[in-house]
């Protein structure tokens, strides 16, 4: 069976069809490529074993593999920046592959121990493997994609007595080429909505890429709005060397965006060191929910900031505090800026309002405030600290905070 007969073979015509209607559709690449291997086994390959791996850009997340075993359930692996595969990776065939100049890697797992030096095969061949065959598909000009990384590898095992026949192995082409084309789409299509979901939030990433994109699009929807805004920024600014001021920047980031995207929630700016986030409110009941969200990403927020004053070794750190306001309304969510520079953001009386609201916790001295529009969503016993003059508010804002026990 050649690959030209492997075109032919109705059992593997039907799995290249199939790949092929995959890549028109909603793509999940770890359940297609599982499903890609059950397909194979069952069109007559003898499959002990595959294994993909691909990267990803993705502010957690840096690369994922996909390890299919016969008669064992499937793992799925996510890698997180910075982690380090050790040695289990640099010993291994896949990372040999992609050191060098080839684009596949067989390997006879016969008397020979030419194999050998990989522990993995090792294993493997221990498990009863006869054969290793590993394919490196480049997405786009190989050279600059080998540089880039960006690209998918494929490693298959056999058991059978002779491991792969050349057929197989041209099989093994055919249909590795055609699911890099569904990997290459998941690719570019993840690459879009992790880039969005970082810079933009979900839900505004998703509209952008939905076709939201022109200067003014958008619509008014009700939200519950979050803004904090850091304590005594700029004297930390002065006293920390800029490093080490990003540092703790991205430390109040954690206890406050961190909190609100914890809970449900969608950061959508970061100004300077405040935080503008909503809590999406769908039905008329739904209020409630989101604002118990936010309520509760607060005091979520205050226990990491306790956290990050147990653990402080300087004292700026341990000065570390934010102001918060509560609110809701509604609010313009879609593109503000200019034809040439457009961000998608809330934009109304609600949304300024609630920058003024986190600003009279300094005069208060509360952490945590919030409207008497939000605290009606809520039955606590809250402590009424009046009603104050804010610029864009004719009858003025009635102030008030969470009682100490609440959400605690």
């Amino acid at each position: 069976m050649s690959e030209a007969s492997g075109r032919r073979d109705p059992r593997f015509l039907a799995i290249s069809d199939w790949l092929i209607d995959g890549a028109l559709g909603d793509i999940d690449l770890p359940s297609q490529f599982i499903s890609l291997c059950e397909r194979m086994r069952a069109a007559g390959l003898p499959l002990l074993r595959a294994h993909l791996a691909t990267r990803s850009l993705h502010p957690m997340f840096v690369a994922s593999t996909v390890t299919w075993r016969r008669e064992r359930p499937a793992e799925i692996v996510q890698l997180q920046p910075g982690e380090d595969q050790g040695e289990q990776w640099r010993s291994s065939p896949l990372n040999a592959l992609l050191q060098s100049e080839h684009e596949e890697l067989r390997l006879r797992l016969d008397e020979s121990g030419a194999w050998r030096h990989f522990p993995m095969l090792v294993e493997l061949q221990a498990r009863g493997a006869s054969d290793y065959f590993a394919q490196l598909l480049t997405f786009g000009p190989k050279l600059r994609a080998r540089q880039r990384k960006d690209g998918c590898m494929l490693s298959w095992a056999s058991d059978a007595p002779d491991g792969f026949s050349d057929d197989q192995l041209a099989v093994l082409r055919w249909l590795g080429s055609r699911f890099a084309v569904i990997a290459k789409l998941h690719r570019r299509e993840q690459t879009a909505l992790n880039v969005t979901s970082a810079y933009l939030g979900a839900e505004a990433g998703r509209r952008v890429l939905n076709g939201q994109i022109k200067l003014g699009d958008g619509e008014v929807i009700p939200a519950v709005i979050w803004y904090s805004d850091m304590r005594r920024s700029t004297e930390l600014a002065d006293l920390l060397p800029g490093a080490q001021f990003l540092q703790l920047l991205n430390r109040y980031f954690e206890c406050t965006a961190g909190a609100v995207l914890d809970h449900g929630g969608e950061v959508l700016r970061f100004i300077g060191d405040a935080v503008l986030g909503i809590f999406h409110v769908d039905g008329a009941t739904d209020h409630t929910r989101a604002a118990r969200a936010a309520l509760t990403a607060a005091r979520e927020a205050e226990r990491r900031l306790a956290r990050v004053h147990d653990t402080a070794e300087s004292g700026p750190v341990r000065n570390l505090d934010f102001g918060l306001g509560l609110h809701v309304g509604s609010v313009m969510f879609g593109n503000i800026g200019v034809p040439q520079r457009i961000e998608f953001s809330v934009v109304g009386p609600a949304a300024n309002e609630v920058a003024r609201l986190e600003n009279l916790s300094k005069s208060l001295q509360r952490r945590i405030l919030v409207s008497r529009a939000f605290a009606d969503l809520l039955p606590l016993s809250w402590l009424d600290l009046g009603t104050h003059p804010i610029a864009g508010v004719e009858t003025g804002l009635s102030v008030l905070a969470p009682p100490p026990d609440a959400f605690v």
